[in-house]
Order: C-alpha cells, then sequence, then structure tokens
C-alpha cells in the first residue's frame, strides 16, 4: 500500500470477468482492476457498498467471494442490486421476455409515458411500448425476475438516449438529419425490443451464486446500520466551484419507470423535460457533506473504511484525511492519475481513501 499522500501510478488493467453494463457518470468500471490492487491484502469478509450505484464495485467483491451489502436511495438502482448482486439463480427464460414486451390480451393499459413524454425523449411508438413493459413487469411476482426485467429495461432506456441522459429534452438530437460528432444513431434507432433482449442475455449472464447471503437495500446512507468488515463510500462528488452530479436529476425518469403508480405525483411541473421533484439531499450540499462523511465516519468506525473521491472535491482529501484520522489509526491515499470521466472537458486525479 502507498504510503500517505504518495503517488500511486497506475495503468490500465484487464478486467478478468464481465461486469454489468455502466452507463452512469463516475462508474467505476474501467478503474476497479486498480482498486482491488489496493483492497485484496485487507482483512475482510463482509463489505457494505454505500452508494452502489451500477452496481459494478459491489459485483466485483461478489466475484472475489466477499459477502456483498449493496445499497443505493434511487429504486432503480437497487432493482439493479437485487438482479445481479441479492440474486444467485434467477434468470428469464424467452417465454418470459416475450410475455413482458407484448400486451397481454384482456388486460387494460394505462398510457402515461404516452400523454406526459410526448417529443422529450423517445418517440410516440417507444412511449407506448415502455407503458406495456413497465405494466407487464410489475405484474410479475418473482421480484427477482421483476428485477432482472427492469435491470434490461433501464440499460436499454440509457442506450438509446443522447450522452445516456435524462437532463434535457432533447428528442431531436436522435431525430435530426445532420451530421453528428457523438453518439451512435444506429443505436439510437434500434427498436426496444432488440435491445431489452440483448440486455437480458447479458443480465442473465452475469448471475451466479458465490456461496453467500448477499443483499439489496433501497435506504439512506445516513440511514444505514450493521456491522460490516469494509465500508465502502462513493458518494456523489461537488466540484471545488460547488458543481455537484444529482443523479436524481440526470436519471429521473428511469426512477419514475419503477414507481409508475406514483410518478405523475412526484413530476415537477414547471421543467420543460418532466423530472421528478428534487428533494434536499446533502450529499449534494456543499456546506453539508463533510457532515456526512463524519457521520459515517463515526458510524462505521469498528470498519475498515474506503472513500472513492477526486482531487478536486468538497470537502478536500486533505480534509477528509483528517476527519477520518478521528476513528482510524491508519489512513492511506491511492492516487490513480490522468483519469478523465466520460462528458468531463477536464482530467482529474481518482483517489481511494483507505482507514485501517
Amino acid at each position: 500500500m502507498k504510503s500517505e499522500g504518495q503517488l500511486a501510478l497506475f495503468t490500465e488493467a484487464p478486467i478478468p470477468f464481465a461486469l454489468p453494463s455502466t452507463r452512469y457518470q463516475g462508474s467505476k468500471a474501467k478503474l476497479m482492476p486498480q482498486i482491488w490492487e489496493s483492497l485484496k491484502h485487507l482483512d475482510f469478509r463482509t463489505a457494505l457498498d454505500a452508494f452502489g450505484g451500477s452496481g459494478v464495485f459491489s459485483y466485483w467483491l461478489k466475484r472475489h467471494g466477499k459477502q456483498v451489502t449493496y445499497n443505493d436511495y434511487l429504486r432503480f438502482n437497487y432493482y439493479i442490486g437485487l438482479a445481479i448482486i441479492e440474486n444467485n439463480h434467477v434468470t428469464l427464460t424467452e417465454n418470459e421476455v416475450k410475455q413482458i414486451i407484448v400486451p397481454k390480451t384482456g388486460k387494460s393499459y394505462r398510457y402515461f409515458i404516452t400523454e406526459t413524454f410526448k417529443d422529450i425523449y423517445y418517440t410516440d411508438d417507444e412511449n407506448t411500448w415502455l407503458d406495456i413493459v413497465v405494466q407487464n413487469l410489475e405484474d410479475i411476482d418473482d421480484l427477482y425476475k421483476k428485477a432482472l426485467g427492469y435491470y434490461a429495461l433501464i440499460q436499454a432506456c440509457l442506450v438509446k438516449r443522447p450522452f445516456n441522459l435524462f437532463h434535457r429534452s432533447n428528442l431531436y438530437l436522435r431525430l435530426a438529419e445532420v451530421p453528428r460528432s457523438f453518439g451512435n444513431k444506429v443505436t439510437w434507432d434500434k427498436p426496444f425490443e432488440e435491445h431489452f433482449q440483448a440486455f437480458v442475455t447479458e443480465v442473465n449472464h452475469l448471475v451466479f451464486d458465490n456461496g453467500l447471503p448477499n443483499r439489496s437495500l433501497n435506504l439512506d446512507a445516513l440511514d444505514l446500520e450493521g456491522d460490516y468488515d469494509l465500508v465502502y463510500l462513493d458518494p456523489p462528488y461537488i466540484s471545488a466551484s460547488g458543481v455537484t452530479v444529482n443523479y436524481l436529476e440526470f436519471y429521473h425518469f428511469l426512477e419514475g419507470l419503477v414507481n409508475y403508480e406514483k410518478w405523475a405525483e412526484w413530476i415537477d411541473p414547471s421543467t420543460k423535460n418532466k423530472r421528478l421533484r428534487l428533494k434536499p439531499n446533502l450529499w449534494n450540499d456543499p456546506k453539508r457533506i463533510r457532515l456526512g462523511f463524519q457521520t459515517m465516519f463515526e458510524k462505521f468506525r469498528h470498519s475498515i473504511l474506503v472513500v472513492s473521491y477526486r482531487s478536486d472535491g468538497i470537502p478536500s482529501v486533505d480534509q477528509l484525511v483528517k476527519d477520518m484520522k478521528q476513528f482510524k489509526k491508519r489512513v492511506t491515499v491511492s492516487y490513480f492519475q490522468d483519469y478523465r470521466y466520460v462528458l468531463s472537458p477536464k482530467r482529474v486525479t481518482e483517489v481511494l481513501i483507505i482507514g485501517e
């Protein structure tokens, strides 16, 4: 392990097994081999991934024989955790997929997406297809099969979106017949059914049993309880200028999909892209986010603490190290040099802070 403050110069290492699709901002998929190099010598059997997101970190630990608790406060991510972390055996059959993607005879459907999101993210036919599939998924009694279906639907929705985001009403970017320097129009125009079936195949292949009772939770990180050998924190970043990534704002459409019956109540009518009302969140507040870290450090002071961070964050790396030292005798910092996030115009240094 590198000593505190010493640069760790890592080269990109091959990934030894398939990882879940990672079209989210801040995904650690490319960094996981290096992160694992910094963690594999630590003595831990159980781990909490408090800000689970795409599930890459939890899935990596599951593959390496750890008992993992995945958590994310967004419900659509919780379904991803159910599908590939908690679920050990269940997959979707070809016949079950067919029952999900076509209208059921005699079933009365609502068309909320079709009526509410016209010309915002998808075409009319695509919106209608989404209405049908979501309601078919909600009819599934098996929680893991439902989660697998939502995994495939979420990835299909992301891959058909410019920038894989829902932050703007910009369907025109897909439909306009103009030269493009970004995106993949062939992918955008491929029918939802094809994407869905491809992602079902993907998620079915991700399902495996590591012999341990892994879990997926849907809680605010500050409400988490329990005893874990290692606690991993990868919250939203706030840059030195105060700019933050609000995942609910970027992925609100996906959160609406998995809360279909409540969706209409949660929409902010003042927004052109029909996003959900944003809730106060300590992790998106430059003045309060340090308190969040301090609270988590104290609550899990008996665990190995691991923070995935950036060199330009608020609070600073030095401040986090100082706060962690209140509870840990040994704090080390590793730096992943010259790492660039998708859609970010600048290169930043990814940081891993470990308290033992």
